[in-house]
């Protein structure tokens, strides 16, 4: 027979054995229990658990020792007990390391589950996206009015329309006559510059990517409309589909452009960057007819090689190359 002691000692030998194969290396507090190493049961609550991890952390401060030695020691357990108190005082985590110490055997996913844990950022990623999506369109509408400030400023310093500017500016009563001005009757007013300026952005309208930015071109504001925009270009399009496909109604003004800006491979903001008589001009040569486009369009390409041929410095880089060949870049060794 076997003596009881000695099967007393294997029994307890046996269940130690048992309760570290439950702990796996590399993750949550390794091959150490995350509750022994608080001092805490697993039917601990947070409170007791935050209160044994404050009594910890005050004993292996690294700061209340001296010597080297201890302080390098304390410093260890110090990481140990504050992995240990990570893990446990958030519900979710504390869960997970619980369903690894009743099912130690599913290996992968406990590896899974603490490092998918460990790599996922912080932040709330619909955080992240508000932040990313406020700050694109701040930069965005910012933007828009760097440009049509820079169009405007422009436009200022062009005589034809600076002039123009000027006379609507009397006619308005802005500005005095200049005839009275000379002759001393009135003076001119010293924001004369600022006057032309609103005189021009009520007056011109400008297109295209320098146009004045509209809170609708923002990011966030075209969020929001997606779904109306979507619905409205499905209607558009099966309408399209129904008026001009089946029922062979004409298309208008407006359709003809589309349909002659899609053929020039131009965006909405060029195209609408165009003069209104190059417009009329696309309309009056019914440019929307394919065949009628494609020959437009040949003739263009026709005209700007002459242009180009004709033109002084392209003759210049003609001989260049006629007397010099293809320019190559050299090194000048000495």
């Amino acid at each position: 027979m076997i003596p009881r002691t000695l099967l007393c000692t294997v029994i307890i030998l046996l269940t130690i054995l048992e309760a570290h194969s439950q702990l796996l290396e590399g993750i949550y507090c390794g091959k150490s229990n995350c509750y022994d190493v608080l001092g805490v049961t697993r039917e601990s609550t947070k409170y007791e658990i935050a209160k044994a991890y404050r009594k910890l952390a005050k004993q292996y401060h690294p700061d209340l020792h001296r010597d080297k030695e201890a302080k390098e020691a304390a410093e260890e357990q110090f990481k140990i007990i504050a992995n240990a108190y990570d893990i446990l005082k958030d519900d979710e985590s504390r869960s997970e390391y619980d369903d690894m110490l009743d099912n130690p055997d599913q290996l992968y996913a406990h590896y899974y589950r603490y490092y998918k844990r460990r790599m996922a950022p912080k932040v709330d990623v619909r955080i992240v996206l508000v932040v990313t999506i406020s700050v694109i369109s701040l930069i965005q509408y910012y933007s828009g009015w760097q440009r049509y400030d820079t169009a405007i400023k422009y436009f200022m310093t062009v005589p034809k329309y600076r002039n123009r500017a000027l006379e609507i500016a009397k006619q308005d009563g802005l500005l005095p006559d200049s005839k009275k001005a000379s002759k001393g009757r009135t003076k001119m007013p010293k924001d004369i510059d600022q006057i032309i300026k609103k005189v021009i952005e009520d007056k011109m309208d400008i297109k295209g990517a320098y146009a004045k930015p509209r809170i609708t071109d923002i990011l966030w504001i075209q969020l929001i409309m997606s779904p109306y925009t979507l619905a409205k270009y499905i209607y558009w399009y099966i309408s399209w589909i129904w008026r001009h496909t089946i029922l062979r109604q004409p298309y208008n003004d407006e359709e003809k452009l589309y349909i002659i800006r899609k053929y020039l491979k131009m965006g909405q903001y060029q195209f609408d960057s165009q003069e209104d008589e190059k417009k009329e001009e696309f309309l009056r040569k019914e440019l929307w007819i394919r065949e009628n486009f494609d020959e437009w369009f040949k003739e263009e390409e026709e005209n700007a090689k002459k242009q180009l041929a004709e033109s002084n410095k392209y003759k210049q880089y003609r001989r260049y190359l006629k007397n010099h060949g293809v320019g190559r870049m050299t090194f000048d060794d000495s």
